[in-house]
């Protein structure tokens, strides 16, 4: 789903692209006002029924049809139009100082100006004075900020949530080709990585220029990198490159499984084969050159005498080894999940009420779910203090007399700077529920925080440590502390480790994962959900626990509510 500033800049992009263009100033500040307006709007406007998206300033029927385009498919028509032909780097100047699309347009109209060594050149032959606006400060910011690295738009590798929209976009797509019998994305996207660099999509069929064809008229691409006889690769409006491969019917298993990788396994796998007389390759598994396997995956696994293994373990972690010896985990499922234990309402920083919120987790197919709204600490999003949470019990009392969904009074506690919580203990014995959270100096030297986190686990009203790290893919590192000794205080202690499901968080990581089950930590897939939607992403804390080897059993959430607390 689509942040609020991430479908501004959309708007955004369309107006600076107008504007270096010299098109209308009407309708670039028609785009202008709706980047301001979506940016400015309180609440997620991705999350707004179609009818109500005129409730934001400005927007009539025009620029909701615009903006549910983006929602639904993540981009805008003309924006893809638009990338297709104007100069990229051209765009990127933005990013230096003082530089808006009025000045860039100058620069363009002026100078010729295309990208960032076109202005160095002009800067440096002192071009640029020849134009009013621009002196010898602004030349010297300019050529400043052009000798750092330049900053680019987006970062090079997105989220799996982020690749996951273009990835079904661009399935979807190529399923509506005649010639493609098979059709699957695969590469890090299928093994389901927390970040992404790039699609692969592998399909099968007789006629690979006809698929090949099809491929490169994908409205979302914006350059073409290239195309063979079986291959084609292509850039899209949103960054990504994606690589196209097209295989006869016959290779389709033996295709998924060296186009999935990884490149560990897939080296693990060829040199098994070797050991048996065979050679694996994209094409097949061959014993001479007699093909004895490669129309599923299932086959070209069987053959190399292993049973067939889950996307997500395929890193060279051991996963052959129990293949080979029917030692494989059966992985968690979603709809293994009978709660969530990590949630916030309009009490803090949640964007639905808690009687919203329980129908929506009823409507997830969820038997409970833990109220976790914000301790005192956080002053930002009004934390509960003692008092109002009190007060919020009452609400939930009335609540659940009402709905048939168990509503778990809980609590997201602040672990303070020495590891003591934000509220006190005979407030905490009360609740059904409580998560542990680091929200404040997260980059503490290691043994502080590795003290500060088993203090707060070592205290016996903490359930789970809420995302434990941390980290904010692409924009904050994980936390430094000793690992191993906070598993093993966890394991000693009872306290749970979550695997938070927000799609840029992702917390803990799949090896962190593996390394719970093995120390027998139990583990919490939770939602976070701020808002009715939030259910919807335990989908990725899902998937994150199955790359590190989870099954149904090493997770709290999977059990009935009364099994819960068994420590208590």
């Amino acid at each position: 789903m689509l942040r609020n500033d991430e479908i501004a800049h959309i708007f955004d992009d369309v107006a600076d692209m107008l504007e270096i263009g010299g098109e209308n100033f009407f309708r670039v500040r028609a785009y202008r006002n709706a980047a301001r307006a979506v940016r400015d709007f309180p609440a997620p406007v991705a999350e707004l029924p179609r009818e109500r998206l005129k409730e934001i300033p400005g927007f009539g029927a025009d620029l909701s049809a615009k903006l549910a385009t983006i929602v639904a498919t993540g981009d805008l028509p003309v924006r893809i139009e638009l990338m297709r032909t104007f100069p990229k780097g051209l765009l990127e100047l933005k990013n230096l100082p003082a530089l808006g699309p009025k000045r860039i347009k100058l620069l363009a109209d002026r100078l010729r100006v295309r990208n960032r060594d076109d202005l160095k050149r002009a800067i440096e032959a002192g071009q640029l004075r020849s134009i009013s606006g621009f002196g010898p400060k602004m030349e010297e910011r300019l050529l400043e900020a052009l000798n750092r690295e330049p900053k680019t738009i987006k970062p090079s590798r997105i989220t799996y949530a982020e690749a996951r929209t273009t990835a079904g976009s661009l399935r979807a797509y190529m399923g509506t080709c005649a010639a493609a019998e098979r059709v699957e994305i695969a590469g890090s996207f299928r093994r389901r990585r927390d970040t992404i660099g790039d699609l692969d999509i592998v399909t099968a069929s007789q006629n690979a220029p006809a698929v090949i064809e099809h491929f490169l008229a994908f409205p979302a691409i914006i350059k073409s990198l290239g195309a063979g006889d079986t291959r084609a690769s292509a850039v899209l409006n949103n960054g990504l490159q994606v690589d196209l491969r097209v295989v006869p019917r016959p290779s389709w298993g033996a295709a998924l499984v060296y186009f999935t990788g990884s490149q560990a396994h897939c080296i693990r796998i060829r040199r098994l084969a070797q050991t048996r007389g065979l050679l694996l390759n994209e094409y097949g598994l061959y014993r001479g050159t007699k093909l004895i396997a490669g129309l599923e995956e299932e086959d070209v696994y069987r053959d190399l005498g292993l049973s067939w293994i889950p996307p997500e373990l395929r890193e060279d972690r051991g996963e052959v080894e129990a293949a080979r010896d029917g030692r494989l985990p059966r992985l968690v499922e979603l709809a293994d999940l009978r709660g969530d234990l990590h949630c916030h309402s309009t009490w803090t920083d949640g964007r639905a009420s808690i009687e919203d919120m329980a129908k929506s987790a009823q409507a997830a197919g969820l038997e409970y779910f833990a109220l976790t709204d914000h301790s005192q600490r956080l002053a930002m999003v009004h934390g509960l203090d003692p008092r109002r949470l009190r007060d919020q019990w009452k609400e939930i009392e009335a609540i659940s007399a009402r709905l048939p969904i168990t509503i778990l009074r809980g609590i997201e506690v602040d672990i303070l700077e020495d590891g003591t919580l934000d509220l006190p203990d005979e407030v905490l014995q009360e609740l059904d529920w409580v998560v542990a959270s680091v929200h404040s100096k997260l980059d503490m030297e290691p043994a502080a925080m590795t003290r500060r986190m088993t203090r707060a686990i070592r205290n016996r009203n903490v359930d789970v440590i809420g995302h434990p790290t941390g980290r904010v893919l692409g924009h904050r590192e994980p936390s430094d502390f000793d690992i191993g000794e906070i598993m093993r205080v966890a394991r000693e202690e009872g306290c749970a480790l979550e695997v938070n499901s927000q799609a840029d968080r992702l917390d803990l990581t799949d090896t962190a994962c593996l390394a719970a089950k093995h120390a027998g930590v139990k583990l919490v897939i939770s939602s976070d959900a701020h808002s009715t939607r939030g259910f919807g992403l335990l989908k990725y804390g899902v998937g994150q626990a199955r790359r590190g080897w989870l099954e149904a059993a090493d997770i709290l959430n999977t059990h009935p509510r009364e099994l819960l607390r068994e420590r208590r």
